[in-house]
């Protein structure tokens, strides 16, 4: 990575949080400069404008994000106890994340109806999470380790809906209860509803 490059990086790293706690319009320049020690020109010789650096931001927090979701997950043969640990890692993996929460739940809230680039930053990951939710699902089905009558792609909706959901909520309250509910409901619907019988998954 060249010299420029590395600075280019730590910028976005240093501007992240700023966003992910202040939204887009609420990020001042001055936030910026006092962030990354640079001047406007030291910041914009890297990035076109602030939408770019916005947008570059977000990915930098979302990808940190989905990383943590999934961590460990590969670890694990049986795909509802897979699905199981996404639920938990939602709850238990927060050190490491960016400042501010989740960057798709603050980024979809701050460019709503605002800034249509960013709202579709934060549906493009919305609809990767949903699809590695599902496609863990649809491999456990293929396996005989989740129900053949579960669908994938409800599922999903409910594993992020119900998670983000109750972020909010907890946030709002400031009170983990929200969330330490929610991934108990949804660990006791995988095991009730989800998960394929014992003793009869596909060998292999």
């Amino acid at each position: 990575m060249s010299k420029g490059e590395q600075t280019k990086q730590r910028i976005v790293e240093q501007a992240a949080p700023l966003f992910n706690q202040k939204g887009f319009a609420g990020t001042a320049l001055s936030d910026r400069m006092r962030a990354t020690g640079l001047e406007k020109g030291g910041i914009y010789r890297h990035f076109e404008n602030k939408q770019e650096l916005a947008e570059s931001a977000f990915d930098h927090a979302w990808k940190i994000a989905i990383e943590t979701r999934f961590a460990g997950t590969e670890e694990i043969a049986d795909a509802a106890d897979r699905l199981k640990q996404v639920v938990r890692n939602f709850r238990d993996r927060r050190n490491g994340l960016v400042p501010g929460g989740c960057p798709l739940l603050n980024t979809a809230a701050d460019a709503d109806d605002a800034n249509a680039r960013l709202r579709a930053k934060a549906r493009h990951a919305l609809n990767g999470w949903l699809e590695r939710i599902q496609s863990m699902a649809d491999e456990g089905k293929r396996r005989g380790e989740i129900r053949a009558n579960v669908d994938s792609a409800e599922l999903a909706s409910l594993i992020a809906g119900t998670l983000e959901g109750s972020l909010m909520i907890g946030r709002l309250q400031r009170d983990s209860r929200p969330i330490d509910l929610a991934c108990r409901h949804l660990e006791e619907h995988i095991e009730r509803n989800v998960r394929a019988p014992r003793g009869k998954g596909l060998q292999g």
